[in-house]
């Protein structure tokens, strides 16, 4: 069992938290906290073993916080997510694999493509494909389709593997941080399309990928993951976007990881990740 706490922070909240725990027997496996001081911010992770009545829990520990705390108990290790993809399979295939091994720490529902391209690779890995095209359609057409699609599955996450189209204030309101994005590029650094020519004209010594959540802004959701490799002049666009393609795979995944196993937490438009 997992307990997320945020609230804000005042002296003893720790002692009160794993006071009342212990007072009902609940033994503590792991315990991290972090306090935003300037935002005065109190963040606490907690493992701990399973309680019958977790409803309960969350009253009485919300009885001993300060009365913004946000508590969530997480009784359900194994996630479920939909996963959105255009053409590029770099991603969707790294995903695939996890989730066929059991290592990805949740379960692919379906895989929804605007195209058809990536539906053989599905099928082999007995995942279901849907395919909702743009092609002829307005933007609010497609999106109406898509969330119908959406809509017939359960899910606590949407995962965008390079799936190219941006989607409407809207549609993402109708998810609010459960959308998560592999942006090719180091964020803020060439937002928007095409950033390997832009990093390329601009003749970086460095290009990343940055997973984040996305929110009404283009790309400028709270980052949950960034890493960087080295290039030089000798790099074409086309070399850095082959470099950039493996640590886009990684960067998910590390994102991924991070959220299945409750370590991330939001607050003003940036994270809290325990790793």
């Amino acid at each position: 069992m997992i307990i997320l706490i945020q609230c804000s922070d005042r002296v003893g909240l720790v002692a009160a938290i794993s006071g009342l725990l212990s007072g009902k027997g609940i033994n503590i496996l792991s315990m991290r906290e972090y306090v935003d001081v300037e935002a005065n911010r109190f963040f606490n992770r907690v493992v701990c073993e399973q309680y019958p009545n977790p409803e309960i829990l969350i009253n009485e520990l919300r009885s001993i916080l300060p009365e913004d705390a946000r508590v969530d108990i997480n009784t359900e290790p194994q996630k479920k997510i939909i996963v959105l993809v255009t053409k590029e399979y770099h991603c969707l295939s790294d995903i695939l694999v996890r989730n066929h091994f059991k290592t990805l720490g949740a379960h692919v529902q379906c895989v929804i493509g605007n195209h058809e391209v990536l539906k053989d690779i599905c099928e082999r890995f007995e995942i279901p494909f849907h395919l909702v095209g743009h092609e002829n359609k307005t933007r609010e057409d497609f999106e109406l389709q898509l969330l119908t699609t959406i809509n017939k599955h359960s899910y606590d996450y949407i995962v965008l593997a390079k799936f190219m189209r941006i989607l409407s204030p809207a549609f993402v309101e109708s998810f609010p941080m459960q959308i998560v994005n592999i942006h090719h590029s180091f964020l803020p650094a060439f937002a928007g399309a095409n950033p390997y020519r832009q990093a390329y004209k601009r003749g970086v010594k460095i290009i990343g990928a940055t997973a984040h959540f996305v929110t009404n802004q283009l790309d400028e959701g709270p980052i949950i993951e960034q890493q960087v490799i080295q290039v030089d002049h000798t790099y074409t666009a086309g070399e850095m976007m082959k470099a950039g393609k493996e640590i886009e795979k990684g960067v998910l995944a590390k994102a991924l990881k991070m959220l299945f196993e409750d370590r991330v937490f939001v607050y003003n438009n940036k994270t809290i990740v325990f790793s």
